[in-house]
């Protein structure tokens, strides 16, 4: 299994694929079992793309004991050096995106462009949904709701309306949750990291960002609302914003959007 020890814990990495370097950090829960992810996406043909395990998920190590966002970053930063890898470009996904806010703060010289996806700034640029308040949830109870959550479209009349689809969109938040279950420190380590993600507030140094910046937000997300994206584009220097057609997943509901990632990072 890839491991490497960077940041002083283990961290699980994949790579594939050939070309300008790009790392791809992942939301809350994350974990490189669960699929699709940027390793089925269309980013691979064109770029070599890093992705790993963060502090406390999947397979990487899970001390226990509180983390922090820059702790987040740092480690971010440490795996690409302990990988010979000195710059490129990141995609930040939900809580990705504001581990990459503090990359790009705290690390800028690592940073070529970067994506920031469906995520917030908190503080008083606003945050996105306290997940941390899930925590104890039934897993099916807690999936039904962040299935609502994640597209407001999914109301209960759509979802009656849409039983299948939506049993189905469940069924797969309750897989991927589920994923590792025989680990004993997993709950431990995704409510650490929930807890790192209730203090993160980038909004007073989101000016020292100097990467080209793409923001990319789903139009009916209720877990990063397009308000807290929106303050991102006025704080970041030059950040654009690009708004889909989707919630909090919209990456795979609206085809346009690795489309304009790509076309992003080949302006640079």
């Amino acid at each position: 299994m890839p491991h490497i020890q960077a940041g002083g814990i283990g961290i699980y990495y994949e790579m594939v694929g050939a070309g300008e370097k790009l790392l791809f950090i992942y939301g809350s829960g994350g974990d490189l079992r669960a699929h699709p992810n940027a390793f089925d996406s269309p980013l691979v043909p064109h770029y070599q793309v890093l992705g790993y395990d963060q502090r406390g998920l999947g397979r990487t190590d899970k001390p226990d004991r509180p983390y922090t966002m820059h702790e987040y970053a740092d480690d971010a930063a440490a795996l690409m050096d302990a990988l010979g890898w000195p710059r490129a470009h990141v995609i930040g996904i939900s809580f990705g995106g504001m581990v990459a806010q503090h990359l790009a703060i705290r690390h800028p010289g690592k940073v070529n462009r970067l994506v920031l996806g469906c995520t917030s700034p908190g503080g008083p640029g606003g945050a996105s949904y306290p997940l941390h308040e899930l925590i104890g949830m039934d897993v099916e109870a807690r999936a039904r709701y962040v299935v609502s959550l994640s597209d407001t479209r999914h109301d209960a009349a759509w979802q009656a309306k849409h039983a299948d689809a939506f049993a189905a969109i469940v069924q797969q938040q309750i897989d991927a949750a589920t994923i590792g279950a025989g680990d004993p420190a997993k709950a431990m380590g995704a409510r650490r990291q929930l807890e790192a993600r209730s203090d993160h507030n980038t909004f007073a140094q989101l000016g020292d960002i100097r990467s080209p910046t793409l923001l990319c937000a789903g139009r009916y997300d209720g877990i990063a609302p397009l308000s807290n994206m929106q303050v991102l584009q006025q704080k970041i220097p030059d950040a654009r914003l690009e708004v889909f057609e989707g919630g909090h997943l919209f990456w795979l509901q609206d085809k346009r959007a690795y489309e304009e990632i790509i076309r992003f990072f080949q302006q640079g």
